[in-house]
């Protein structure tokens, strides 16, 4: 038995490769790094919906579907927003998903891909008391939801975070939106899984605490003696380590070379890179066995702060890219795999117990 799976192969795929020791993602036949801040998130969208849906047209017009999508989706939000105001942002997001259609369609997808994007800024500006926006369905997809977040700018910096996020293998939300299309069921219903596994601390809800590190240490003063206490009390660094990269995750260095075109995050970031290069240094010196390196989670963090989004909205932004991801593989699995049904291994605790 693998405890977590470990190095089990339980799909083939042609939509993304983790390539953990080279420190290489690749989506699709190209590296993340000719993507991110490159192609538009509606470009990915195409390119991983490529082969899955029969009725798929050239890349504009499905962007512009996916503009439509938006607008229909704040149509059929909007007056729900009031019965959910009492949820926090994730799960008000997420049960406005759940009554959906379950099909498995092209339009399906894409109101699943266009939904979080609406509904994210229409929770977070309802909580603050002001009015949701509309969708613009001329706009690119990234800048309208900047847009309808109620800011002028950061659009090119979040669509280039849609596009590093938007796929990275047999994850544990992909793992389990595979596992729900494998029994036929419809997009809504494997997003929904996705969901659900997505919002984990260790998974996607993991970037919100680097901005509480970051605040921490910035409290403190110190970065030396706050690393070294957390360490010595046996605490995690959020952003660093991952599962699989065994270097630096790519999708670190393609966020902070986003970061570096933003004007209004100059101090913060170079806070944020002397806190990374200070705890680079201290888990080297005390994880030598280890390689714990920068993590998506660290910038991701950084990125979504300058757009304007608040730490508690970080994993339905997360949840708004990986959704394409998420229908690719059940589009894939249900069209190539079989139904998922791993063994299980009994324990016998009456004779555990006498033994």
């Amino acid at each position: 038995m693998n405890s977590g799976l470990e190095d089990v192969v339980a799909a083939e795929t042609i939509l993304s490769d983790v390539d953990g020791e080279a420190g290489r993602l690749i989506i699709r036949g190209h590296p993340l790094e000719a993507l991110a801040g490159r192609w538009t998130f509606e470009q990915v969208v195409h390119l991983l919906f490529g082969g899955f849906f029969d009725d798929l047209p050239e890349s504009e017009r499905l962007a512009a579907m996916l503009g439509q999508a938006r607008a229909d989706a704040f149509d059929r939000a909007h007056p729900l927003l009031p019965l959910l105001a009492d949820l926090p942002v994730y799960d008000a997001m997420r049960a406005a998903l759940a009554p959906m259609p379950d099909g498995i369609a092209l339009d399906d997808a894409l109101r699943l891909v266009a939904a979080p994007a609406v509904l994210i800024p229409a929770l977070l500006r309802q909580a603050a008391g002001e009015d949701p926006i509309a969708s613009d369905p001329s706009r690119g997809h990234a800048e309208d939801v900047v847009r309808m977040l109620g800011r002028d700018t950061g659009g090119a910096a979040l669509d280039a975070y849609l596009v590093t996020v938007s796929d990275h293998g047999l994850n544990a939300s992909t793992f389990a939106s595979r596992v729900v299309a494998s029994t036929h069921a419809g997009l809504t219903s494997a997003v929904l899984a996705g969901l659900g596994a997505l919002k984990g601390p260790l998974h996607g809800g993991a970037p919100g605490p680097v901005i509480e590190m970051l605040e921490a240490i910035a409290a403190e003063g110190d970065a030396h003696a706050w690393i070294d206490r957390a360490l010595n009390h046996g605490d995690r660094l959020m952003g660093f380590g991952h599962r699989i990269y065994r270097i630096r995750d790519p999708r670190a260095d393609a966020l902070k070379a986003v970061l570096h075109t933003l004007d209004r995050v100059g101090d913060r970031l170079e806070f944020a890179e002397d806190v990374e290069r200070i705890a680079l240094v201290a888990l080297r010196q005390r994880k030598q066995n280890r390689v714990i390196e920068t993590n998506v989670e660290f910038y991701t963090a950084l990125l979504l702060e300058a757009v304007g989004f608040p730490k508690e909205s970080f994993t339905g932004v997360f949840a708004m890219g990986r959704v394409v991801g998420w229908i690719a593989h059940a589009r894939e699995q249900a069209l190539t795999g079989r139904l998922i049904r791993p063994k299980s291994i009994y324990i016998d605790e009456g004779r555990a117990r006498a033994a």
